[in-house]
């Protein structure tokens, strides 16, 4: 250790010590360093700070840029139209935007969720509109008893500030389904058999589960004794066709009925609604985009069940992109003979056009929710760093919010703050980073060796100047490191984002779940991965730096 002051018999330091001359008389003055090398923490951790919001700064001035740039001279505002997250929702969504305006499509926004979270971001003026089903919106957002007809449910939505319209043509009803050869040996027909098979596994869609309209009322009315198990929907058909589960709740235009040879029951005592394909919207829709309104019209009764099911099917089992098939159905509609569809691999889909798109969302995402947890836990942990029951409680409430699954964060996030989307991704990838920064702080705070301490109080620094000078500097390398565990988790956590619309690379991770598609679920991953390492690596460097570049020195 340097020689301080308190080592020399008379309180002097030691010739050959290598303080700075301006250090040498105790003083309440500028003292540029009581550490060589990382004496340069401020400036640093200043520069990097600066450099993630700087670059935040620029992604929202081009992508502002670009808008204005790429605005219509006319006044009709561009819509932004919402989907479910199973393939028909994609599917419609997509040609919903190629309707409303051939030449420069329609905001889509895939994959938001189920019911109640793509309806909340109709509530809140996220999206415009986004295709629904008669008997979801009478049972699930109007809470009736089902049956109602088309006239009545848009009379109880107006007061909401909500319509319904253009009827698109087809009926996408509930059922479940069993293999045919089980379904066959048992002598399984109907709803009703069921109840004398309690054995039967039954792998619902979670949603299906919590649905008035779904197993709670369907279970009474038929007295099935059953206890499902939530599965993803997509999952459900490979799980059925290996024969780990016995039945599940099915789409009547789904494209796999057929393919899997499956059995529908007959709903032999009524209980499913209609479920007929309609467009929900904000009222204020027609006037805002009377001329995307109007092409919209065009869609009415034009789609029947038969080229609903060719369209799943060409999204399911051919992997045709959702933008190909809207625009080959488009294209059908005016008389015109559909392109060629291209099978796609899996470098076509890892380098599709997204590709830049969802990297500047995500990496957005990840600066800004590190950047904000810097800016809260660094502070949180200097003030409690020497104090114990305070910095005991801290942690653990740190470590509570760590806790919370994903999901369940951001349904709660959604409903605190009333919107979707960027916001509470944001909120939640901070309240996730909050941990590691505030733990490596505190831990890296009293690390710092108590004779720079001692030094610091013989040079009559006050506190502020002692921190500035001595604690962070010491304690900065142990810091970084917990901002490099904050930023990998924010990397990994920022894909389920897209749940709710915040977008990144888990869009294609929620859509290739949706579709079963492996290829398209690494095309998510991947680029994830990779972002991962790269910024773990650049902050490992800085690290390194910060250590004096001592190999054997950097630690996590």
């Amino acid at each position: 250790m340097t020689p301080c002051p308190a080592d020399h018999p008379r309180g002097e330091p030691a010739a050959s010590a290598s303080w700075p001359t301006s250090a040498r008389l105790p003083h309440r003055g500028p003292v540029r360093s009581v550490l060589p090398a990382p004496a340069r923490f401020v400036d640093l951790l200043v520069d990097l700070t600066r450099g993630l919001l700087v670059s935040l700064l620029v992604g929202l001035l081009v992508g502002l840029c670009a808008g204005l740039h790429a605005a219509p001279a006319a006044a009709e505002e561009r819509l932004r139209i919402g989907s479910k997250r199973f393939t028909e929702s994609y599917v419609l969504a997509h040609l919903l935007a190629r309707v409303a305006d051939p030449a420069r499509p329609a905001e889509v926004l895939a994959g938001l969720g189920n019911t109640a979270i793509v309806y909340e971001a109709l509530r809140a003026g996220r999206i415009d509109l986004y295709p629904e089903y008669l008997g979801t919106i009478d049972r699930e957002i109007l809470k009736g008893e089902g049956g109602a007809d088309l006239a009545s449910i848009r009379a109880r939505l107006a007061p909401l500030g909500f319509g319904v319209a253009v009827p698109l043509g087809f009926n996408n009803g509930y059922a479940l389904a069993m293999r045919e050869s089980e379904a066959e040996r048992l002598g399984i027909r109907r709803l009703s058999d069921l109840a004398a098979h309690p054995a039967l596994v039954a792998g619902l869609s979670n949603e299906f589960i919590g649905r008035a309209d779904g197993w709670p009322g369907l279970a009474a009315r038929y007295g099935l004794p059953q206890t499902p198990t939530g599965l993803d929907h997509a999952l459900g058909y490979a799980a059925l066709a290996e024969g780990r589960i016995d039945l599940m709740d099915i789409y009547t235009t789904d494209a796999k009925i057929g393919q899997l040879a499956l059995r529908v029951l007959e709903d032999d005592r009524g209980f499913f609604p209609r479920y007929d394909a309609v467009l929900l919207h904000r009222l204020d829709v027609p006037a805002r985009a009377p001329a995307a309104w109007a092409r919209l019209q065009a869609l009415e009764a034009a789609i029947d069940e038969r080229a609903m099911v060719a369209m799943n099917a060409r999204a399911e089992l051919e992997s045709v992109p959702f933008e190909t098939i809207a625009r080959d159905f488009v294209a059908g509609l005016a008389g015109r003979e559909a392109a060629p569809a291209v099978r796609r691999g899996l470098l076509d889909k890892l380098f599709a056009p997204d590709l830049g798109r969802l990297f500047v969302q995500h990496l957005g995402l990840v600066a800004a929710s590190v950047v904000a947890a810097a800016a809260i836990g660094l502070p949180l942990a200097i003030a409690v760093a020497a104090r114990p029951r305070a910095r005991a409680a801290v942690l653990a409430v740190a470590g509570v919010l760590q806790t919370v699954p994903s999901l369940a964060m951001l349904a709660l996030l959604i409903a605190m703050t009333g919107t979707i989307g960027v916001l509470p991704a944001v909120l939640a990838l901070t309240l996730y980073a909050l941990l590691p920064i505030v733990h490596t702080a505190v831990a890296g705070l009293a690390g710092v060796p108590q004779g720079l301490r001692d030094a610091a109080d013989a040079l009559a620094l006050g506190r502020a100047q002692r921190l500035r000078l001595v604690e962070l500097p010491v304690a900065m390398p142990t810091i970084v490191a917990g901002l490099r565990t904050a930023t990998t988790i924010c990397v990994g956590t920022a894909t389920i984002a897209a749940f709710i619309g915040a977008g990144g690379f888990g869009e294609r991770i929620v859509t290739g779940l949706a579709l079963n598609d492996g290829a398209l679920l690494m095309a998510g991953a991947l680029p994830s991965a990779a972002l991962a390492i790269a910024l773990d690596a650049a902050l490992a460097g800085l690290e390194r730096r910060l250590r004096g570049g001592a190999p054997g020195a950097m630690s996590r």
